[in-house]
């Protein structure tokens, strides 16, 4: 009885899941299908049901693209756009069905729809695509690329994906026809006068040079070139310049005589002195050098360009355009060093009288420019006075930049952060901008939102934070009589004191106002986004950043430890700069680490190991030979990493000390032995630490040759000047004398006991942790177990042992912990 009421009710569920997905709902039919089949899975109605409504489904996107062409419904047009979206394969009926329908000219439609449809159908569908590639091949006087080509960007995009496709292609011959011919109606379409569509056309052509270029740019003749260099008109919209500059950069790199077009395309304009062929000529120079420097600086250093480009300018005083396009190409031959000193020679005061006259956004480009060209700190050509008569007032440039920061447009923010970048090169910008916490607030809020959309934003405004926070290299005595040797060489004065804002105790200052205005979260939420050569500066950043001890703390709880061993990693060249990087990553790391509680940064239960912090650091310990130089190493890196390293190795059951031994303890053995002091006992400290873990201690307990010759070392390092490691041996030792091994490898040496009872009676006052890791070296030895407890005894007594315990006893006695063991000890010498 149930079952049959199960089956009338499935029967009844599956003809209404038919209608339902007949009637465009494709939800409800489908639960009610799936309602159907769970009463009666195996019901011939709920079979046939189902086959119906799959090819219902099928069917949707053509019957949705009917309506939409054929009746011009455009809500079935955006449901077909949305289908598109969903699903994840179309059946190549249907594509192609659907492309007869939509990938043509249509009336009252809306178009960007259909082109939103042929490039979702071209993108997705093999079959579309062979449809489209057949349609180009048979097609008489261009029809078809025009229909295509009408329809908008995505759909004439998608047509040099298809010619550059050859799986759609049964013959070769025919796909480099259709290749050839397409770009020239791309070069056609660029000339047409009035053609709005310019943008369109330079995709085309910037994809098809890229692709193909070295067969495609013979097509192209002087005319199509300066079309391309026309688009670059600095009026036009920010798209259509951008697919202009991809396409001359192309034609430049491959053509032999693109470069005396591009020449000839400025000068004649130029000569001609009309407005908009100045226009023209000035965008055309801007738009090249990014893509081409030297070829646009050379024309650019072209003798009497520049000296009679500002009374030419000047003439123009009522054209704004033109005012606007000499600072956009200004302000991009900045790029170019000599171009900067030319601009610097003869421009500065017009640029002047814009900062200060100017309307508009040109005020403040001009400011972008003034701050590029002014000379490094601290840097006298000769000419000093000359150029502080041309020099705008830097305060003025400062605040014209930070003003124009506020744009709302990207190239102007850029502009902005890029000028400021320059200007903070000067001790005074870099101090006045790293205190003024308004606009450091402003500043991260911009990089923080806009630096995915940009890369020169990124990278000016990481240069800037760079600026702010870079403290002066070390430069040892050694170097700085070579540099006064230099310069007395090259018959110029020796460099000047450092000016006092750029001493370490401001930059210091400066660290602390960027690492409290929360900076370094906003690196880490950008890392992602960046460049490697925009990574490398991060690393710098956070490197000067973690000099200061007390901000290691904030750094590591805002990212910055993570974001460098994640960093770290994803580098993998071996180019010199790529290595640069990871040394300075690590080097940072390694500070952090040395502050900071390790199990706070990387806890045992979290995704990223402790022991994956080790590798960076133990790359610290040796000397890249790509980072290699004439002078002497610099051993900070090495000595912090081993600061770092003990500390790590600190942690209880964590496995550190273990992988340290495994990757790097015959370089920590060479370090014990390093002629720098502070390296010395650094390497000491670690070996201490590494001591109290089972693979430590077989290290010089195994009763090797190798055993011995390392607890030599160790006993040496006891026996040392500096107290700080002497404690560090000290503290090894205690540890060892612990295990059989060790302490027959310990009485082997001829002065062995002696070291042991030299920091016994360290006549120090605050060297009581010495002593007392003296007296319990002893205390081990003469308690130590078999044959070697009795050698021991001995030794000690014919070293005088006895007394200099019972002097230590009475020195320390309100100490309980030396007392109790020289207690210990005594007991036993006595006996």
């Amino acid at each position: 009885m149930a079952e049959a009421q199960n089956e009338e009710r499935a029967t009844k569920l599956a003809a209404q899941a038919v209608e339902l997905v007949a009637s465009g709902q494709q939800e409800d039919g489908a639960r009610a299908l799936r309602e159907a089949a769970s009463l009666a899975p195996d019901h011939p109605q709920v079979t046939v049901a189902l086959e119906k409504i799959q090819e219902e489904q099928r069917n949707v996107l053509y019957k949705l693209c009917s309506k939409f062409a054929l009746e011009n419904d455009q809500e079935a047009g955006k449901e077909a756009l949305s289908y598109l979206t969903r699903s994840a394969e179309v059946p190549a009926d249907v594509a192609t069905k659907c492309m007869e329908l939509v990938a043509k000219p249509l009336s009252g439609i809306d178009q960007e729809v259909q082109d939103a449809i042929v490039a979702s159908l071209l993108r997705e569908s093999h079959a579309a695509k062979a449809f489209l590639a057949k349609k180009l091949n048979q097609s008489k006087d261009n029809l078809a690329f025009e229909d295509i080509y009408a329809i908008g960007d995505g759909a004439a995009n998608g047509i040099v994906s298809i010619v550059l496709d050859s799986s759609v292609w049964s013959r070769k011959d025919d796909q480099e026809r259709c290749e050839y011919d397409i770009f020239q109606l791309y070069l056609a379409k660029l000339l047409e006068v009035g053609d709005e569509y310019n943008g369109r056309a330079l995709k085309g052509i910037a994809r098809l040079l890229a692709a193909d270029g070295k067969k495609l740019h013979l097509l192209m003749d002087d005319m199509c070139f300066e079309a391309v260099l026309a688009c670059l008109d600095d009026r036009n919209p920010i798209e259509v310049r951008t697919q202009a500059t991809l396409a001359a950069a192309k034609y430049l790199e491959i053509s032999d005589t693109a470069q005396n077009t591009l020449i000839h395309f400025v000068k004649f304009r130029v000569a001609r002195q009309y407005n908009e062929d100045l226009v023209l000529a000035f965008s055309a120079a801007a738009g090249v050098f990014p893509v081409a420097p030297s070829i646009a600086s050379s024309l650019f250093l072209t003798e009497g360009f520049l000296e009679s480009l500002i009374p030419l300018v000047e003439k123009k005083l009522k054209s704004e355009k033109v005012e606007q396009a000499t600072l956009d190409m200004l302000n991009a031959a900045c790029i170019d060093t000599g171009c900067r000193e030319a601009i610097r020679k003869h421009c500065v005061p017009w640029l002047q009288r814009v900062l200060e006259k100017g309307k508009g956004q040109r005020p403040g480009i001009a400011a972008v420019i003034l701050a590029k060209c002014q000379s490094p700190s601290g840097e006298d050509d000769g000419t000093a006075a000359q150029t502080a008569e041309r020099s705008p007032n830097i305060d003025r440039l400062v605040s014209e930049l930070r003003k124009m920061m506020a744009d709302e447009s990207l190239e102007g923010m850029q502009n902005a952060i890029e000028g400021l970048a320059y200007a903070s090169v000067k001790p005074r910008v870099k101090d006045r901008l790293a205190k003024d916490k308004a606009f450091l607030h402003d500043f991260l809020k911009i990089l923080g939102t806009n630096s995915r959309l940009g890369t020169s934003l990124a990278f000016g405004g990481l240069t800037l934070i760079d600026n702010l926070t870079r403290y002066l290299p070390n430069v040892s005595e050694e170097q700085k009589r070579m540099s006064q040797l230099k310069a007395y060489a090259n018959a110029s004065k020796p460099s000047t004191q450092a000016d006092p804002l750029d001493e370490d105790n401001a930059v210091a200052e400066r660290c602390k106002a960027v690492v409290d205005a929360a900076t370094v979260a906003i690196l880490v939420s950008i890392a992602r986004h960046l460049s490697p050569g925009s990574l490398g500066i991060v690393f710098n950043i956070l490197l000067s950043l973690s000099r200061t001890p007390s901000l290691r703390g904030v750094i590591t709880q805002q990212g910055g430890a993570k974001l460098l061993l994640q960093y770290y990693t994803s580098i993998k060249g071996t180019s010199t700069a790529e290595v640069q990087s990871r040394q300075t990553a690590a080097h940072a790391l390694a500070r952090l680490l040395i502050s900071v509680d390790p199990t706070h940064v990387f806890p045992l239960s979290g995704s990223v190991s402790l022991t994956s912090t080790i590798r960076p650091l133990v790359q610290l310990l040796t000397e890249d030979p790509a980072l290699a130089t004439e002078g002497p190493r610099d051993l900070l890196p090495t000595f912090e990493a081993l600061l770092a390293l003990t500390n790590i190795a600190s942690v209880p059951s964590c496995g550190a000390p273990e992988t340290i031994i495994r990757l790097a303890f015959p370089t920590i053995e060479d370090l014990l032995l390093s002629n720098n002091e502070r390296i010395r006992r650094a390497a000491t400290e670690l070996v201490c630490n590494l001591c109290n873990c089972p693979a430590g201690v077989e290290l010089y307990a195994d009763e090797s040759k190798a055993a011995e010759r390392r607890m030599h070392i160790l006993l040496a390092m006891a026996d040392v000047d500096d107290a700080a490691t002497r404690r560090a041996a000290g503290g090894a030792l205690a540890s060892l004398t612990q295990f059989d091994g060790a302490v027959k490898a310990l009485l082997g040496r001829e002065r062995g006991v002696s070291i042991l009872l030299g920091m016994c009676e360290d006549q120090k006052e605050d060297d009581a942790d010495l002593v007392h890791r003296g007296v319990v070296c002893v205390s081990n030895i003469v308690c130590a177990e078999g044959a070697m407890n009795t050698t021991a005894i001995q030794n000690v007594r014919d070293s005088g042992g006895f007394e200099i315990l019972g002097q230590a006893a009475m020195k320390y006695q309100h100490n309980e912990a030396i007392l109790s063991c020289a207690l210990t000890a005594l007991k036993v010498l006595k006996a």
